[in-house]
């Protein structure tokens, strides 16, 4: 296991981790559920912090989930490769199917596919772009929202 992942995997860390590099998920009360080599899974909860006038958990607190659950699988083959690569978020899209009242987690199974693309950048030395699909669920397991987040990776030249 590398060193990212394994600081993902232990909640005390990951906690730190947010808290040091990524504030508003950390105040957000974003949570790993489940990873894997191909699956992310992240948690958001309706609450305070991140509710809309709706009653409902903010578009963008349900974004920063779904970027999270692309963005760690991403982080994860990036070390994995063992090369030093940028990595940047290019473009997001979102559909919204329910309001999300509860515990919303959102998956994505891309791993494989980031591990490729990262691959590809590393033999050819060319910036790729990359597409993962993060679909979240609430409790009951009805689709309430699917992003779309393009990530695109460079090698790094310094």
């Amino acid at each position: 296991m590398n060193p990212f992942t394994q600081i993902v995997k232990n909640p005390f860390k990951f906690k730190l981790f947010l808290l040091s590099k990524l504030p508003n998920a950390f105040f957000t009360g974003l949570k790993i559920k489940e990873l894997s080599e191909q699956k992310c899974a992240v948690s958001i909860r309706y609450k305070w912090f991140n509710k809309n006038p709706f009653k409902s958990t903010y578009f963008a607190s349900l974004a920063m989930a779904a970027e999270l659950s692309t963005g760690v699988l991403a982080m994860q083959s990036v070390e994995n490769s063992g090369k030093k690569l940028n990595m940047l978020v290019v473009n997001v899209s979102g559909d919204f199917f329910k309001k999300a009242i509860g515990k919303t987690i959102f998956t994505c199974v891309d791993g494989e596919a980031f591990t490729n693309t990262i691959n590809t950048c590393i033999l050819e030395n060319k910036a790729q772009t990359f597409t993962a699909a993060s679909i979240g669920k609430n409790e009951a397991g009805e689709e309430i929202a699917k992003f779309l987040i393009t990530w695109s990776f460079k090698m790094k030249t310094n």
